[in-house]
């Protein structure tokens, strides 16, 4: 009889530690400032039942793909043109659960020290991917230097320019090799999370760059299936936490903009 009770009490407690174990969540993003603002709200997170865990990738195709496919829970890294683009090309059904910030986008030089000075024929470097493209061409339209065939095409490639008085020459690459070839081309566009990671403060050493209403708002993103899961749905809230608003404006000082 006290074997049966003893093992009734194992058993119980067993369960109960089962029961109380906290819902592991995985997050794929880029390392700044995503990564950074994720490893914030770890902390708050446990103590409310779930265990984040972050993987943190260099590019902005896998993200999606593994999200997708399952291998993981959500991402943070990108924004709503981006995301729709990607759907509408790879077929998938990914969608946004939160904006959390906004990185203003900025265009770099070693060369000239002013916009003004960039030459006759001079060599621009932007993004390859959709949107990244169309938002790189936008601010060089901002600042009149080139003109759009649609001045508001947001995946504007440059067979969409009209006009490029300065006839300037494109290098398109992939997002996070642009920091790269800093050192090669006249005025380099580059993404702030990339900008950061290659040491650049977008506020000081950006020549041009987007206002701080800028639309391209990065969002946590996810499933259908698993958007509005009790997980997803206290990461959403943690991330537009008072804690992170206040991270966000001491840590990157105008890099990055709360958009909450």
């Amino acid at each position: 009889m006290k074997k049966v009770l003893l093992f009734t009490a194992l058993a119980a407690a067993l369960t109960a530690g089962f029961a109380q174990a906290n819902e592991k969540l995985v997050v794929a993003a880029t390392p700044v400032p995503h990564a950074e603002i994720l490893e914030l709200v770890k902390p708050a997170l446990k103590k409310q039942g779930v265990d984040l865990e972050i993987k943190v990738f260099t590019d902005y195709v896998q993200p999606n793909v593994q999200v997708a496919e399952k291998r993981l829970d959500a991402n943070y890294f990108q924004t709503l043109p981006y995301l729709e683009n990607f759907n509408k090309g790879k077929g998938t059904n990914l969608v946004t659960v939160v904006g959390v910030h906004v990185e203003p986008f900025g265009g770099y030089s070693k060369k000239i020290k002013n916009i003004s000075e960039l030459k006759d024929g001079a060599t621009v470097a932007i993004p390859n991917e959709g949107s990244n493209s169309g938002r790189a061409l936008l601010l060089l339209q901002k600042n009149g230097l080139i003109t759009l065939k649609d001045p508001t095409n947001a995946l504007a490639t440059p067979k969409d320019i009209a006009s490029n008085p300065k006839n300037l020459k494109f290098k398109e690459l992939e997002s996070a090799l642009l920091p790269r070839v800093l050192d090669q081309v006249d005025l380099d566009l580059i993404n702030t999370n990339y900008a950061l990671e290659a040491g650049l403060n977008p506020a000081k050493d950006a020549l041009i760059i987007e206002s701080a209403d800028s639309p391209y708002v990065n969002f946590l993103v996810a499933r259908p299936d698993n958007k509005d899961s009790d997980a997803i749905q206290k990461l959403s809230k943690a991330l537009t936490s008072p804690e992170v608003k206040a991270f966000i404006e001491k840590k990157y000082n105008g890099a990055v903009v709360p958009a909450f």
